[in-house]
């Protein structure tokens, strides 16, 4: 043992040998090494740092599976497009993944499906981290939550991720001019109006809605505005990355090394 090691450093060292140096038998994939796999769906419109179907988002490598249909089948939870979305995470699965998530919070829908179709934890929507920002906040306090579309967050789909209409307060960003290249598909995104009426919703939240502990985007194209609208509200802000973020380090863990 070398001077000034430990022998857990030593344990560590020699179990990495082996299995450098020994028989690999796992799984083989045509690519490997993506821990998160991302449904997304096919929407052709500016995608900036941060969103969750942009790569550069993440310190990390992410694989995306493409569906195909109208974002509005998903906001109101059509059954016609569950067959397409378990299948998407089925072949997520098969590539290797290790855990799947969804590129739109109102995938909740389809939550309670694709964790009976695959054996690896899913976390569809942004919505699934409701009870644990509720956990942490005072009781009675609310969570505002910026969904593109207000009026399909419903009991229902809360009811999906453990959650309750009586937990938070919808803000619908939805319908407002600035985000309607996002909404609707749109080749040209005015992204300073954008951040500005996110702003001013963070700075009417923290004066008018005191009851509100914390912010959580709904959406998957609102996390680039994510410190935006911090800055704006003075509260803490969770979206898709903060929830990706969290399921890559459970599913991905690595040795810590130091000195004692």
């Amino acid at each position: 043992m070398e001077k000034g090691s430990t022998h857990s450093d030593t344990y560590v060292s020699l179990q990495t040998m082996k299995e450098l140096m020994g028989t690999i038998s796992r799984s083989a994939y045509t690519t490997a090494g993506f821990t998160i796999g991302i449904i997304a769906v096919k929407l052709d419109y500016p995608k900036l740092p941060g969103n969750v179907v942009n790569a550069l988002t993440y310190p990390f490598p992410v694989l995306y599976e493409e569906v195909a249909f109208e974002i509005e089948a998903l906001f109101r939870g059509d059954a016609a497009i569950r067959d397409e979305i378990v299948q998407a995470a089925v072949r997520l699965e098969q590539k290797g993944v290790r855990a799947i998530i969804g590129a739109c919070g109102f995938f909740a829908h389809f939550q309670e499906d694709v964790c009976g179709a695959v054996q690896i934890p899913v976390y569809l929507s942004s919505l699934c981290q409701i009870p644990i920002i509720r956990t942490g906040l005072k009781n009675g306090k609310k969570i505002g939550v910026l969904a593109a579309s207000g009026e399909s967050v419903t009991q229902e789909l809360l009811e999906k991720v453990g959650a309750s209409c009586e937990d938070v307060i919808i803000f619908d960003v939805g319908r407002w001019e600035s985000f309607a290249p996002i909404r609707w598909g749109k080749t040209e995104l005015d992204n300073g109006r954008l951040t500005a009426d996110l702003m001013a919703l963070g700075k009417k939240i923290r004066s008018e809605y005191p009851g509100i502990g914390a912010i959580l985007l709904e959406c998957s194209d609102l996390p680039p505005y994510a410190w935006a609208i911090q800055r704006a509200s003075s509260l803490p802000v969770y979206d898709f990355i903060t929830l990706i973020r969290w399921v890559h380090a459970a599913v991905s863990q690595q040795p810590y090394y130091g000195y004692l």
